[in-house]
């Protein structure tokens, strides 16, 4: 049965899980909640930087900072599973446990707000040009937005909408199937993370070290799950490629810095026959970088529109593929 974690309760987790999508994709994010109460991942994050303000000194060794730094990781990946424990016992044991497990859940899918942060580049540029879209952009990517013109807006944008498909929907999705609420929570805390301190820079090189590596390792299938995904959304875009996608994912993914951010973008890259990754500036220093696909580098605002159409369809496969799940147990 799936998850693994998942005995008890008056509704399947995986129904749970098809609800809090559905949620997801309806509501998303809204603002106004997240003013009154302080957002999970939020909460996990003010964590995070807490610890690294008091254990990533500049006067430790590098080997120090690389042990702190991997106590921080197993303790805070660990405490998160336990925690998620207690939320899935919650389930099991109170009646309306399972309506908070889908409240949580949702919390923690990003699809409806990826799909928004990246429609709002395109409407900045649409709208104000290129500075607008710099300052759109620098929202979603941590590159030097001022290094970038108008084409590089537009890259940077659909790299992101394929890179955090696969971390925002697809990855949290994969762990909350296999190991339920337990599962997905150590994931969100492991991403956060490596979003935080998993960085090349100076400060963070040794201190995130084993968090970079581990989140590597937790989306090492989501990541080429979500490639599929999107190769096979793009049957669905005016102009889209899915075979072009797939070839590309196969044979240029390795061109990215990441064991796997290469995966989603080059299943982009080939299904909107265009050009991704390739150098770029990051604070501290610059990612010298092959091109990802063989198509367009001059990406425009309909390019990120036609990402985005790619992605929404690749979401409902994910949602898709749950449901099946369901369908399989009986």
């Amino acid at each position: 049965m799936f998850p693994l974690y998942a005995a008890g309760g008056p509704i399947d987790p995986l129904m749970i899980l098809v609800a809090a999508l559905i949620i997801d994709a309806i509501i998303g994010d809204p603002p106004w909640l997240w003013r009154l109460i302080p957002h999970p991942v939020a909460m996990i994050g003010s964590l995070i930087h807490f610890l690294e303000q008091k254990l990533n000194r500049d006067k430790r060794s590098p080997l120090d900072r690389r042990l702190r730094g991997a106590l921080v990781a197993a303790g805070m990946t660990l405490a998160a599973a336990g925690l998620g424990y207690c939320v899935s016992d919650l389930r099991r044991d109170w009646h309306w446990g399972w309506a908070v497990e889908a409240v949580l859940i949702w919390t923690l899918v990003a699809q409806r707000s990826l799909f928004g942060h990246v429609a709002a580049v395109a409407r900045a540029v649409d709208r104000g040009g290129l500075e607008e879209g710099r300052r759109a952009v620098a929202k979603i990517v941590g590159r030097d937005p001022e290094t970038l013109d108008e084409f590089g807006v537009a890259r940077a944008a659909i790299e992101s909408c394929a890179e955090n498909f696969a971390d925002a929907v697809v990855a949290p999705v994969f762990w909350y199937v296999l190991f339920g609420f337990p599962g997905l929570l150590a994931y969100k805390t492991v991403n956060t993370m490596d979003s935080m301190i998993g960085h090349r820079s100076e400060q963070y090189r040794d201190f995130g070290m084993v968090a970079a590596r581990l989140d590597d390792a937790m989306n090492l299938l989501p990541a080429r799950l979500a490639g599929i995904m999107l190769a096979l959304a793009a049957a669905f875009v005016p102009k889209g490629h899915p075979v072009a996608a797939l070839k590309v994912m196969l044979s240029d993914h390795g061109h990215h810095r990441s064991p796997n951010s290469g995966w989603p973008e080059a299943a982009m890259a080939g299904g909107l026959d265009l050009s991704l990754a390739g150098p770029r500036r990051y604070p501290g220093y610059v990612a010298q970088e092959q091109w990802i696909g063989d198509g367009r580098a001059r990406a425009t605002t309909s390019d990120i529109r036609r990402a985005l159409l790619v992605m929404a369809v690749a979401c409902l496969l994910n949602v898709g593929a749950v449901i099946l799940l369901v369908v399989a147990q009986g």
